[in-house]
């Protein structure tokens, strides 16, 4: 039996976890100097709670360690895996891989690390693709080498700061963060090579979904897609937007998903949207 394993920067929701029984590795996230874990003792609307008042917490975050890894691939063992495919974020933005690494040398079961060449959900969309086919019957090599070419056929698109955006006269808020976005309307952005990109501006939280929609529906045929946001002043866009989405006859299956405090260390409130990759 082939066991899955990633960590909790993937942002990979409960859903798909229990669906494929992926093991999942939380990331210590820092918030205002002290220590917690992404999914263990922070949650999503904990964290974004600190940002209440127009605080800016202090956040940076930090890979899993060794024993972190050793302990998850010792759970999967202990559930009659005989193999673990273990799928992080690109070794080009962390270190996460090479501790998975480490844990990997005390086992005596095959263990295939996997390099996903992406990062946030891309990591997900890459475990997605690679438990769905290991569902399928696909043997460990073949799942692992779909995660591993899937990065090039994922697409994402997903607005930031939008909530404070569209209630600045359209012009530049929530979006200091972020070098050459400043601009009147909410920038559409795309996460292309570890490069953001603006893919349009929108006057209004309506265009934004159904541009969002366009986007996500054009990627392909057969989609897989995961719509996500990161606080309550977003959330009716992500349902909407899920809405959208899931009426499209080439889109085959949509889950929800969480920016939690490791992707929300970045990128903070008011986020929402949408990864999609050929099913």
């Amino acid at each position: 039996m082939i066991g899955i394993c990633t960590d909790s920067g993937s942002q990979l929701p409960a859903s798909l976890a229990q669906r494929y029984g992926i093991e999942v590795v939380p990331v210590t996230v820092t918030v205002d100097g002290i220590d917690y874990l992404e999914g263990v003792d922070l949650e999503a609307d904990e964290f974004y709670e600190r940002y209440a008042g127009h605080r800016r917490p202090v956040v940076t975050t930090s890979q899993p360690s060794p024993g972190q890894f050793a302990v998850a691939y010792d759970e999967l063992v202990a559930r009659g895996c005989t193999q673990i495919l273990s799928v992080h974020v690109s070794a080009a933005t962390s270190g996460t891989i090479n501790a998975a690494r480490l844990a990997a040398h005390s086992l005596e079961l095959p263990v295939r690390l996997v390099d996903s060449g992406t990062t946030s959900f891309g990591v997900s969309c890459c475990a997605w693709a690679a438990a769905a086919a290991i569902a399928e019957g696909a043997c460990l090599d073949e799942a692992a080498r779909i995660a591993e070419q899937l990065a090039p056929n994922i697409g994402n698109v997903f607005v930031v700061g939008a909530y404070d955006h569209l209630h600045d006269v359209g012009c530049g808020a929530g979006l200091s963060g972020l070098n050459g976005l400043s601009g009147c309307g909410l920038p559409l952005l795309t996460l292309k090579g570890g490069n953001v990109e603006v893919v349009e501006r929108m006057n209004s939280a309506l265009d934004a979904v159904n541009a969002m929609a366009t986007y996500a529906i054009g990627w392909g045929d057969r989609l897989r897609v995961a719509v996500g946001h990161s606080d309550p002043s977003t959330e009716a866009w992500a349902d909407a937007l899920e809405a959208a989405v899931g009426e499209a006859a080439s889109v085959v299956d949509v889950v929800r998903y969480r920016v939690g405090p490791s992707t929300g260390a970045y990128t903070g409130p008011g986020t929402a949207g949408c990864f999609m990759f050929p099913a």
